[in-house]
């Protein structure tokens, strides 16, 4: 959708695919600052056919967004950016808004025509698009995933994801599944995945997680039976894991991390009461 009434103070979040544009600043020292474009009018030129898109963060400000054919080249000014790696460079205030930008692009290029009848979809608002054949409308859809933190003694299970991009362990996750509760998945992904049955199943918090448009939702259970038998597919490596002989974990920005810091900061004696973030 068109921008129009650009503030002064409008952040723009430019992409090329999952790169994301900042502008660089030094410091009286020389150090590289990186921080959003920030101006009335874009940063770069869009391509002619590009949309400029409205986003509404919960931070209230005003943020447009669009995407560009070619990613830009590296100057003393502007650096392109993986979404994941901006989160050490941005605020983390900034960071969220990144990722609904990003969400809201990648669901504009994967909803150009209606899945009912085929015809080019129309859009209406910043988050619906209306096929003028049929009605059908479409909405920015959010996949819904549990990630849970199993404790057994002093110990929790870390995996290895054959989908992990690096040698680090995480925690176990999948997506929910039609007719599911969000308990239920917990109990089904752990044993598909392991081959383990849980317990005591809490709620700790939820994370957007914009690769590309998921919600991620935290919860901390404990061990109830059976050997670990990894899900070849999924898996390639689990094991139960104390706080002295933990191997490498994920990075600050993931619920994950949020949850082993959790379980390492409250010892074996967490409860439900804690643990909401």
């Amino acid at each position: 959708m068109e921008a129009t009434e650009t503030k002064p103070g409008t952040q723009w979040f430019v992409f090329f695919k999952d790169q994301l544009l900042l502008r660089k600043g030094y410091t009286e020292k020389g150090e590289i600052r990186y921080s959003i474009p920030v101006s009335t009018e874009p940063p770069v030129k869009p391509a002619q056919e590009a949309h400029i898109h409205n986003v509404f963060p919960p931070n209230g400000k005003q943020v447009r967004a669009f995407a560009v054919e070619q990613p830009i080249t590296e100057t003393d000014e502007w650096v392109m950016i993986g979404l994941r790696a901006s989160y050490e460079y941005i605020t983390t205030d900034e960071y969220r808004s990144a990722g609904k930008a990003y969400q809201i692009l990648y669901w504009d290029e994967h909803s150009r025509f209606c899945p009912v009848c085929g015809t080019a979809m129309e859009q209406q608002t910043p988050i619906m698009k209306k096929c003028p054949n049929c009605g059908n409308e479409m909405y920015p859809p959010v996949s819904t995933a549990i990630i849970v933190l199993i404790r057994k003694g002093k110990e929790i299970l870390l995996v290895h994801a054959r989908n992990f991009r690096g040698t680090f362990y995480g925690l176990v996750a999948g997506f929910l599944e039609a007719g599911e509760t969000l308990e239920e998945c917990v109990h089904r992904e752990v044993l598909e995945e392991t081959g383990l049955k849980v317990k005591n199943i809490q709620y700790f918090g939820n994370q957007p997680w914009p690769y590309p448009s998921g919600l991620m939702v935290g919860f901390v259970a404990d061990y109830e039976s059976g050997e670990i038998k990894l899900q070849d597919e999924e898996l390639s490596a689990a094991g139960f894991y104390s706080k002295d002989n933990l191997p490498e974990i994920p990075r600050k920005l993931s619920i994950a991390r949020k949850l082993i810091d959790w379980w390492l900061e409250n010892g074996d004696d967490g409860r439900g009461d804690k643990m909401v973030k």
